[in-house]
């Protein structure tokens, strides 16, 4: 299939309320241009310098959702257009994030990321530590951030009821954490979960938002 196919393919499988990010890291950007030509608008870059490019040669109504491990020290390259941060997975990023947004006269929303998967590979935060930064003075005096909701990665595995669980665990923190600290915010609404091989099981657990590349680009890395 085309790759308009394939996202008609993959909408047809979402309910209204959920998203999709096109993750577009490693890939040309004809390929970008095809999927933006048939109205997809939100696209997924793990790398800084790539993104930037990117943002610079397509349109400027593309939305630049950052999803990989982000390093502080990148985050000024980013902070003038960036959509949406889905991997917040420490206080000193979120600091970052603020500072530099502060100076793109900008507020960037944020997901903060959980850990939620049995590899210890995967960044993300625990519950106590999320919980105690939202308590934190220090959390409370940040005002060029948004946070938005949440995000976090299964194992890879084939196992479906591992899966399911963790999904099912990162929609239990969002809820949490909604409750707690963002009842009255609507803009806190989203769950960031679900991927090429795993996305329909996140969306019946509660998925606001998939990221999905290989379906919709092929597995092949070009280089850039």
């Amino acid at each position: 299939m085309s790759i308009a196919e394939e996202i008609e393919q993959i909408k047809s499988n979402l309910p209204n309320h959920v998203s999709l990010v096109a993750v577009s890291k490693t890939k040309p950007a004809e390929l970008l241009m095809e999927a933006y030509k048939c109205g997809q608008r939100a696209f997924g870059e793990n790398k800084v310098q790539e993104m930037v490019w990117k943002y610079e040669a397509l349109p400027k109504d593309i939305e630049w959702h950052f999803i990989g491990h982000l390093q502080s020290n990148k985050v000024k390259y980013i902070a003038p257009f960036v959509h949406l941060i889905h991997g917040v997975d420490s206080f000193k990023l979120l600091k970052a994030i603020d500072t530099e947004a502060n100076k793109a006269k900008r507020i960037i929303s944020c997901l903060l990321q959980f850990h939620i998967a049995e590899e210890e590979t995967k960044f993300g935060l625990s519950m106590d530590e999320a919980t105690e930064m939202l308590n934190s003075d220090e959390f409370k005096g940040l005002e060029h951030v948004n946070i938005s909701g949440v995000m976090g990665m299964a194992t890879y595995t084939d196992d479906e009821n591992q899966i399911r669980k963790e999904f099912a665990s990162l929609k239990t923190n969002f809820e949490k954490i909604k409750s707690d600290f963002f009842a009255k915010k609507p803009e806190f609404k989203e769950v960031s979960m679900g991927m090429s091989g795993d996305y329909l099981i996140a969306v019946q657990e509660g998925s606001t938002m998939i990221r999905v590349g290989s379906i919709i680009f092929g597995m092949r890395n070009y280089p850039i």
